[in-house]
This record gives structure tokens, C-alpha cells and sequence, in this order.
């Protein structure tokens, strides 16, 4: 039993042994290595700012710092129009408006009875709708530029007219509230009938006009930054529509309006004159500070 086990075992192994000498020979290992070339990369061949959006933190961070800078800019240009809006009335070269104003107003208050009293109260309503839809027209087409020029990112000029129509707006407000306290007056209908100084006790009184006041500022911004005749005079067309208006329906007195008018005007000159681009405006290279 043993010699036939041996046998067998023989024969297996022999068997493998064939088998693996059938097999290809394997390829013969060569001395040659691959060579690898390390390729430079050069960060400064890289556009300017390809790394500023990690390096600069959080996007919402940036975002809110250009938004509290802003706001910064629009108050420090604010106070500033305020000072120089206060201290105009002042300047030797401005004597000569200083004293036609206050004539003129002074003028109509003496009057302002005499002319009231040949205003009939006929037609009440229909001047006051007349008001509304001339400082609604105006409002509207100068919200309408802003918007455009928002939406337009190559539409600059009409863009800087939105601006500095809110910033006419603001500067014509902080002015006119001051006023309204100061002055106190009565309107035409209220107390005895005099339109007396220094008995109203809220901020909505007669002196100086608001409807005229607001509205002429929107108008002279829009006419210096489009000097077009036809723009000026429709802009200037709505701004007397409303004032007139107003004092038809014995809303104000005249000398209200009047004051209102001519101090919409300078802050609506001083603004744009302050802030304008000459590159836009054809008005920004002349140092008119009138009407047109």
C-alpha cells in the first residue's frame, strides 16, 4: 500500500510540474525608470482677486459693512448740506436773494388778508384733486428715472437724479419741520381768521408752505439735471400747478407759498450743485444756483 501511495504522489507531482512549465514566461524586468517632470505653479500669474472672495471672510459680513457705510456717507453728507443750508442765507453773495425773499414775504403777509378775502370757496375740491395729481405726476416720473436708473447698470444719470432728489427731499424736510414750530401759524379758516403767528400748536401749520416747498425741490433738481426746455417747464409746470392750487383752495396764505417756493428752489440748487457729476450734467459745470 505504501509503494502504491508513492507512486501516486510521483505521478501528481510531476503532473504540476508540467503544468507550470506550460505557462508564458513572464516578461524580464527592465533597468529603465520613468522619468516625472514637477510642473511650477506660479500664483501671481493669477488674475487679480481670484482669492478675495477667501480671504475676505464671510460675504454677509462684507456685505453689511458696505451697508453701514453707506448709511455713515448718506448722514455725514446730510449734516453737511444741513450746515451749509443754514449758514447760506449768511454769505455776502447771497445778500441780494436774502433781501428780494424777505421782502416779497414781508410784502405778502400785510397782504395776505386783502387777497384772501377775493378767493371765493367755490371749486374747493376740484383744486384740491388738481394739487394731487400734479405732485403725484411728478413724483411719480422721477421715482420712475431712479428706478431705471437702478435697473440700468449704464443709466448713471439717471440714477444720481434719484439720489439727489431723496437728498433734496430729506434736506427740505429737516428745514421745513423747523419752521412749522417756529412759526406756529394759523391757516386760512383757523382761529380768528388772521392767519396769526404763534398760536398753531401742531406741526401741520400754514407757514412756510409744504406742497410748495417739497415740490419746487423736485422740480429744480429735475430741471438742472435735464436741461431740456421742455423738461424744465413741465417740471416747473407741476410744481406752480400745485402751488397754486394749494392757495385756491385756502389751504395756505400767499406769502406761505411764496417763502415755500423760493426756499424749495435754493435747497433743490444747493443740493445738486453740491453733489452733481459734471460728466452728466450739463447744468453741473455752470454755478447757477437759480432756477434754471
Amino acid at each position: 500500500m505504501v509503494l502504491i501511495a508513492g507512486a501516486a504522489l510521483e505521478k501528481c507531482a510531476l503532473a504540476q510540474t508540467d503544468s507550470f512549465q506550460s505557462l508564458p514566461s513572464l516578461p524580464s524586468p527592465h533597468d529603465d525608470v520613468p522619468a516625472f517632470t514637477v510642473a511650477r505653479f506660479d500664483v501671481s500669474s493669477l488674475p487679480e482677486g481670484t482669492f478675495d472672495a477667501d480671504a475676505g471672510g464671510d460675504p454677509g459680513t462684507i456685505q453689511s459693512s458696505d451697508h453701514h457705510g453707506a448709511v455713515r456717507n448718506a448722514i455725514r453728507r446730510t449734516l453737511e448740506d444741513q450746515k451749509e443750508l443754514y449758514l447760506t442765507p449768511f454769505k455776502e453773495s447771497n445778500f441780494k436773494w436774502d433781501v428780494l425773499e424777505l421782502a416779497g414775504t414781508g410784502g405778502l403777509i400785510a397782504a395776505d388778508r386783502h387777497i384772501e378775502k377775493h378767493i371765493g370757496n367755490a371749486h374747493y375740491q376740484f383744486y384740491q384733486d388738481t394739487s394731487n395729481i400734479a405732485i403725484g405726476g411728478l413724483s411719480a416720473a422721477l421715482a420712475g428715472v431712479w428706478i431705471y436708473g437702478l435697473k440700468t447698470e449704464n443709466h448713471r444719470h439717471a440714477r444720481e437724479t434719484g439720489f439727489l432728489t431723496l437728498e433734496t427731499l430729506v434736506d427740505t424736510f429737516l428745514i421745513y419741520t423747523p419752521m412749522q414750530f417756529v412759526a406756529a401759524r394759523q391757516r386760512p379758516g383757523e382761529g380768528n381768521g388772521n392767519g396769526d403767528f404763534w398760536k398753531h400748536h401742531m406741526i401741520n401749520t400754514s407757514f412756510p408752505g409744504g406742497h410748495a416747498m417739497f415740490t419746487y425741490a423736485m422740480a429744480t433738481v429735475l430741471s438742472h439735471e435735464y436741461s431740456q426746455k421742455w423738461v424744465q417747464v413741465l417740471a416747473y409746470s407741476a410744481a406752480s400747478i400745485v402751488t397754486v392750487s394749494r392757495f385756491m383752495a385756502r389751504d395756505h396764505w400767499s406769502s406761505d407759498m411764496f417763502i415755500g417756493s423760493a426756499l424749495g428752489i435754493g435747497i433743490g440748487a444747493h443740493v445738486f450743485h453740491a453733489h452733481c457729476d459734471p460728466e452728466l450734467s450739463d447744468s453741473c459745470k455752470h454755478h447757477t444756483r437759480f432756477i434754471f
